[in-house]
């Protein structure tokens, strides 16, 4: 456990002993332990982790150790708890690892699923659940639908014990403040935990059948596969993320001028979709534009985005083209889709007098009249330090004001009641302009008052 500090050591340690310690009563005479159902599921979870640490159509299986839960849901509900705390065990101990210390997080990985198996177990035992599942051999029908309250039962505190650990171990290991190291864990996942419970509970009533336990494993195949699946789906998605947080952070060292904007635009058309009722998928396309809605500027020469002083009109034409470059820079991210268009329409005018192209009216696609005041609406309430930052009130008014000639009258309302209901947290309006990165010399254009027609001065020309 060599670079693990010494309050996750001990709370490792405690943890394993608490394992331990359940796990003993196996071993005792009398026990009547059923070993052959134990080693079976046992062996199972193994083969289900051990893919992890292979390659497969040149990926690995994003399915990290532990993460097949419903088979040890199903052995929550098949074994005694002193038994089912050891069905996890072997396949923990093997599992894929991604950062050292490997060995102090197999141990651990091992502990907590040991007593959060241990755990749901004894809830699944007290609450009655083996005696709705039928005989052993098949010789009673399961109490189907009485045998669902125990099993959703069991699923809770299945989740709530494996989040209070988690969060455990983020407080001792992570160092996160104990305000936030739970936060949210336990309502990410009961409703998965909930869907895995249901999938053991069927596995257990096969397993208790006439069929005996080769029937299990036809629910234990498809759920498997959706678990992989599912579980690409989510690199993808960390995979689109990370892509978007590389582009804005190349911009913000290139501009560090407004650094912080770009998630600020985000979060506001965000709050834009939501009020308009947009869909998830188009509601997180618009979150990509307004994130990345400035990228273009990396193709702006670094001396006319800091220069000094005014913008002679060359240069003010040279930066009207970061819609066009921005748009070229996304063209090959499929993933981003209608997000591309309010890259490079952000900066058209609903009375037709913007950039690049000119267009007015419902002509100007709907992602990009909601960037365009999202973008004025940071601009006028972050902290400069040529200037503070406008009031939210006053921002929103001169929103209002500029309806109808510069924006859609629509989205200013939308993200008018937005504010209204949610508030603009004090976070999104610290001063941002003048933290420079570290290893860069201090930019002086932080110091130049905006051109007329910037997010700045809403209303300008632009």
């Amino acid at each position: 456990m060599r670079g693990t500090p010494g309050a996750a050591r001990v709370h490792i340690l405690c943890a394993a002993v608490c394992a331990v310690l359940c796990a003993l009563p196996a071993l005792s005479p009398g026990a009547a332990t059923p070993w052959g159902t134990l080693g079976l599921l046992a062996a199972l979870h193994t083969a289900c982790e051990l893919p992890g640490r292979r390659r497969v159509l040149g990926g690995s299986v994003p399915i990290a150790a532990g993460s097949f839960f419903p088979l040890l849901l199903a052995a929550a509900f098949l074994l005694p708890p002193y038994a089912a705390v050891l069905v996890a065990v072997p396949g923990a101990l093997v599992g894929r690892v991604d950062r050292p210390p490997a060995a102090a997080r197999r141990v651990w990985r091992a502990s907590q699923l040991a007593l959060t198996v241990g755990a749901a177990s004894w809830t699944y035992a007290f609450l009655g659940g083996p005696a709705t599942l039928g005989g052993a051999t098949g010789g009673a029908v399961p109490e189907l639908p009485y045998a669902l309250l125990p099993a959703c039962a069991t699923a809770l505190v299945f989740s709530l014990v494996l989040a209070a650990l988690d969060g455990a171990i983020l407080v001792t290991a992570e160092r996160v403040a104990v305000r936030h190291a739970w936060r949210g864990l336990p309502a990410r996942s009961v409703g998965p935990h909930l869907v895995h419970a249901l999938a053991g509970l069927m596995m257990a009533v096969l397993w208790h059948s006439s069929y005996g336990p080769l029937s299990a494993l036809v629910v234990l195949l498809p759920m498997y596969i959706s678990c992989w699946v599912f579980a690409q789906y989510h690199r993808q998605h960390a995979a689109h993320r990370a892509t978007i947080r590389a582009l804005v952070q190349a911009v913000d060292i290139k501009d560090g001028y407004t650094r912080g904007h770009s998630e600020r635009v985000g979060r506001a058309s965000e709050l834009i979709a939501r009020e308009l009722g947009m869909e998830e998928d188009r509601m997180e396309a618009l979150r990509f534009a307004g994130i990345l809605h400035d990228v273009g500027k990396l193709g702006v020469p670094t001396r006319v985005l800091r220069k000094d002083g005014p913008l002679t009109p060359e240069e003010r034409r040279v930066i009207e083209l970061h819609p066009e470059y921005g748009h070229e820079i996304v063209r090959g991210i499929g993933f981003l889709d209608e997000a591309r268009a309010a890259i490079l329409h952000h900066h058209e005018r609903l009375d037709g007098s913007g950039y690049p192209y000119g267009l007015a009216g419902d002509r100007i696609p709907e992602f990009a009249r909601v960037v365009a005041v999202a973008d004025a609406f940071d601009a006028m309430t972050s902290t400069r330090s040529y200037r503070r930052g406008r009031p939210v009130p006053a921002a929103v008014e001169e929103l209002k004001r500029c309806a109808g000639s510069q924006f859609d009258p629509r989205m200013v309302r939308a993200l008018a009641r937005a504010l209204d209901r949610h508030g603009w947290s004090a976070a999104a309006n610290t001063v941002t302009s003048d933290e420079e990165p570290a290893g860069l010399p201090r930019q002086r254009a932080a110091a130049r008052p905006p051109a007329a027609g910037s997010p700045d001065r809403p209303g300008q020309p632009r």
